[in-house]
């Protein structure tokens, strides 16, 4: 698709709550398709549901944003020729707007109550029809709508819905999609406190702000209708649409919690990297073809499409995401990954400060854990036994398969002479002098290595054994064997 204007898109999210995968998803899509057809992305707050707003929202949103390197071309803190870029300050526009829709014969007001139209639905739903509002005030007379004025009513404005014909439109993913407009009901454009409907506000926003491509999540498909019957009433020429697939769980059933779906600033926080995330999230219903799974920022700039785009609903896998980070922490280099896992660990070790202000320690730990790491906040728990004095685990864990007790004390009291005689306490030192330690014993290398495994990291599975007690050092090494034949 060769784009002959300049492309302009938006992400415009509520600030109802932190932005969760999906959210996230429609905003890199829009992105993506900004930087690969060098447009505009403009970041928009639709933040006209008061009663939903929630503290904190809007700086959770944007630092989302920046934590994945999704930068605005306009919007808050950027500003731009469209300016404002809040919805709540742009009331006055929507206003006139709607006033323009009633003058010209394509809105009214309705001051019908909350309590009727409740009743009215329930009344719907007990004969099996669709919900909708039954256009009573459609049809009020001069006389009757001043009647409903000095009764002191403040009204809603609804917009007039044809009652015949079809609207139709080609979205850009899923084609030719038709609508009967007897299936629409006379939705509110604006409502009593003067805030407008999101029909009326981002159809206002859009023309305004010379948006191109409306990119969106599936769930406003059947939204579209109206708002192209706006556009026309307003005399507006609509961007052209494109409506993202759906995400589902493993299950197929509605993304949640369960799933692993929380908000991107949980993501950030659990240790994902954010380019393993962007890469994972462009995944999410768009593909480059049926086996390039990593890919990096430009290739993903590059190659997007909205050809490539499923129609389908995309599976968020948490699994994958796991691999996904994982593949991302090992191709880090020594510096990133020190600097990307520090505030991982000055959190969750116990009195991490004092115990991470030896650099050099925590240098020679990262490695052996890097392999084995799939978040940056499970890096504290597989290198925890390095910062810890007293390590605790079960004693029967030192006697290995076809071991006794004797045979584990026997092992690591011959461990620790050899050990305490030991000079140069390396991982190759190490291995020469243990591995014929076992024959000598009569044990598999895998017995003594186990036995001394847990007697020196408290855990049976732990980084590769000579490395780790080199990085333990000589002292600490023969303190926990100590410990363990105490245990014992």
């Amino acid at each position: 698709m060769k784009m002959t204007n300049s492309v302009r898109v938006r992400y415009a999210p509520s600030p109802t709550g932190y932005p969760h995968v999906g959210n996230i998803r429609t905003a890199l899509f829009n992105w993506l398709f900004a930087r690969h057809h060098g447009g505009s992305f403009i970041v928009r707050i639709e933040d006209t549901d008061v009663t939903r707003k929630v503290r904190g929202a809007v700086k959770g949103i944007l630092d989302g944003l920046r934590w994945l390197g999704l930068d605005w071309d306009e919007g808050p803190e950027v500003g731009g020729k469209y300016a404002p870029y809040f919805q709540s300050q742009r009331l006055e526009i929507y206003s006139e707007t709607a006033q323009r829709l009633i003058s010209q014969g394509d809105a009214y007001y309705c001051y019908c109550s909350t309590q009727r139209l409740k009743e009215m639905r329930a009344e719907q739903v007990g004969r099996k029809q669709p919900p909708g509002y039954d256009r009573l005030c459609r049809h009020l007379t001069q006389e009757e709508r001043a009647q409903k004025e000095a009764e002191g009513i403040t009204p809603v404005v609804r917009f007039k819905t044809p009652l015949g014909g079809q609207t139709r439109f080609n979205d850009l993913i899923r084609g030719e999609v038709v609508f009967d407009n007897n299936t629409l009901d006379d939705f509110i454009l604006l409502k009593s406190d003067g805030y407008p409907t999101y029909h009326l506000a981002n159809v206002v926003d859009d023309h305004l702000m010379e948006i191109t491509h409306v990119l969106r999540a599936e769930e406003w498909l059947s939204s579209t209708p109206r708002h192209l019957l706006l556009y026309r009433a307003l005399g507006f020429e609509p961007p052209q649409f494109a409506h993202l697939p759906m995400l589902l769980g493993t299950d197929r059933s509605k993304l949640s919690k369960r799933h692993g779906a929380v908000s991107i600033t949980e993501y950030r926080e659990q240790g994902y990297l954010p380019e393993a995330m962007v890469n994972f999230l462009a995944l999410l219903g768009w593909s480059l073809d049926d086996k390039t799974e990593l890919m990096s920022r430009e290739e993903l700039i590059q190659s997007f499409s909205l050809e490539r785009i499923s129609r389908t609903a995309a599976i968020f896998n948490q699994d994958k995401l796991n691999w996904m980070n994982g593949v991302y922490i090992r191709s880090l280099t020594a510096d990133e990954f020190f600097e990307a896992v520090e505030p991982y660990l000055m959190m969750n070790i116990p009195a991490g400060e004092a115990l991470i202000s030896s650099e050099e320690y925590v240098r020679d730990i990262l490695p052996l854990v890097q392999e084995r790491a799939r978040t940056l906040a499970e890096v504290a728990e597989l290198a925890q036994f390095f910062f810890i004095d007293q390590l605790d685990y079960e004693p029967g864990l030192l006697i290995g398969k076809n071991m006794s007790r004797q045979s584990a004390i026997q092992a690591l009291k011959a461990a620790q002479q050899r050990l305490s005689q030991l000079e140069a306490f390396d991982a190759g030192s190490l291995e020469a002098l243990l591995r014929p330690l076992a024959v000598e014993l009569g044990l598999k290398t895998g017995q003594l290595f186990g036995t001394l495994r847990v007697a020196v990291t408290g855990r049976t599975a732990a980084p590769p054994l000579f490395q780790t007690m080199a990085v333990l050092g000589k002292e600490r090494c023969l303190r926990r064997i100590e410990a363990a034949l105490a245990r014992l």
